[in-house]
């Protein structure tokens, strides 16, 4: 986390040129719908010359609309940084996925903890009878969702490209232990977060991805990608996966309705929240001078 001064530093760059955006609740509302006027600061922005991208939790079909309504035929970090795919043509560019051991080990932990399991893999999500229940939630990450008889028995744990991402969904105490088990016996080769599924009361996730992939080392990617420094880099988010391209980035504006450790490395807070939108348009006003009416 940076200090305070050092945001400061950053924030007082001149000259930026990428912006990165989240998806649900920054440019997305809660139906999964984008702000009008957001988009149209996006699109103001690359008519501009400066490039433009999208860094989310959301696997890339979950995320290719959103991109396809703005205009951006570039890369596109999906994820949570764990794959980089080219909008153009659908090609990817980075895939961090979780294969062999770890996979095995993550395997073990939610058939021990009897989680509803699915499997991220390309651009799916795997589901059983057990996840029947939960796919309105999930469909936030993916439209494609395939259903198989036995998700602990899919072949996709020992495919060799590897998962993109692994949730698990159940009580607290079942995904506490099973944190507790993927932290113990994956070590370093993986990276895993638990959290409350709002829209399930009662119930908790977690979300497992390889190691080596975050939103930050994303917007790093992006950057190199687009021939600039981290400090000529802009980002707008909302949520706790949006930290560490908040800790990278030149200038990092938080939605109104971010938690308060999101609010804290941010540079900027907006009034602006994810009900009525246009905290991407003031990010496009106040960093690269460029307005919308």
């Amino acid at each position: 986390m940076a200090a305070s001064g050092d945001r400061w530093r950053r924030a007082t760059a001149k000259g930026y040129k990428l912006l990165a955006v989240d998806l649900d609740g920054t440019l997305l509302n809660h139906n999964g719908e984008p702000h009008e006027r957001d988009v149209r600061a996006m699109q103001a922005l690359m008519r501009s010359g400066v490039a433009v991208s999208i860094i989310t939790g959301r696997l890339y079909s979950g995320t290719r609309t959103s991109a396809e309504i703005v205009g951006i035929k570039g890369p596109v970090a999906c994820a949570d940084g764990s794959h980089v795919v080219r909008v153009s043509n659908d090609e990817t560019l980075v895939h961090h996925g979780i294969r062999g051991a770890s996979a095995k080990k993550l395997r073990e932990a939610v058939v021990r903890n009897n989680l509803a399991t699915f499997l991220f893999a390309g651009d799916a999500i795997v589901y059983d009878r057990d996840g029947e229940s939960y796919l309105p939630y999930l469909r936030t990450w993916s439209a494609d969702m395939q259903r198989a008889t036995l998700v602990s028995e899919h072949g996709l744990w020992k495919a060799q490209a590897g998962l993109t991402a692994v949730v698990g969904l159940g009580p607290e105490a079942a995904i506490t232990s099973a944190v507790d088990d993927i932290q113990r016996d994956c070590k370093r080769r993986a990276q895993v977060a638990a959290f409350p599924v709002k829209r399930v009361p009662g119930n908790w996730g977690l979300i497992a991805r390889a190691s080596g992939g975050t939103k930050g080392t994303a917007l790093e990617w992006l950057a190199e990608h687009h021939g600039c420094s981290l400090a000529e880099t802009v980002c707008v988010g909302d949520w706790l996966n949006d930290v560490p391209m908040f800790n990278v980035s030149g200038r990092a504006f938080a939605m109104g309705q971010a938690p308060e450790a999101v609010k804290q490395v941010a540079t900027d807070v907006c009034a602006e929240t994810s009900e009525e939108g246009g905290g991407i348009a003031r990010a496009v006003r106040e960093c690269f001078g460029v307005r919308i009416h």
